[in-house]
């Protein structure tokens, strides 16, 4: 299989769910995940959220925000692009999902957090406090994976 062919199905599940799992040819499960983003995009008003965050609106985001929702967002899109990228050939190595598992959870910490949880003195809010979280998330599945592959060659 093509390397890029991988990593190009990653990308598109990263612009949109579902678009990856479309370009793997697995159509059925593509247009279930659109629809469910569509669905929990539309009930916790994520692209009006957006919209006023990027204008540095945060706490009429925050008043906009149905966080019963949202908090379905970060589980779903992360869960879509493992998929797309897993169909793709990626995720071979022992552990790899890890990563996506922890970013899954950190990014829905940030939107639990996400009306409260001030970093350096300002209200990130419910788009830009679990886009934040994702580090955390990246760094803590990366650090399990590899302990526990270090883990595996010593026993």
């Amino acid at each position: 299989m093509n390397q890029n062919n991988k990593y190009e199905k990653l990308f598109w599940s990263i612009a949109l769910p579902g678009f990856g799992q479309i370009l793997n040819g697995r159509f059925l499960k593509g247009l279930l995940f659109i629809a469910l983003v569509f669905l929990v995009n539309v009930q916790s008003n994520f692209h009006q959220i957006i919209l006023l965050s990027f204008h540095g609106s945060i706490k009429e985001a925050i008043e906009k925000t149905n966080y019963a929702w949202l908090m379905f967002s970060p589980c779903l899109y992360i869960f879509a692009i493992w998929d797309a990228w897993k169909d793709a050939g990626g995720g071979r190595h022992p552990h790899s999902f890890l990563p996506f598992v922890f970013t899954a959870y950190w990014a829905t910490v940030g939107v639990i957090y996400s009306s409260e949880f001030t970093l350096f003195g300002l209200l990130w809010g419910p788009v830009w406090l679990p886009i934040l979280f994702i580090i955390p998330g990246l760094a803590t599945g990366f650090l399990i994976k590899l302990l526990l592959l270090k883990y595996k060659k010593i026993s």
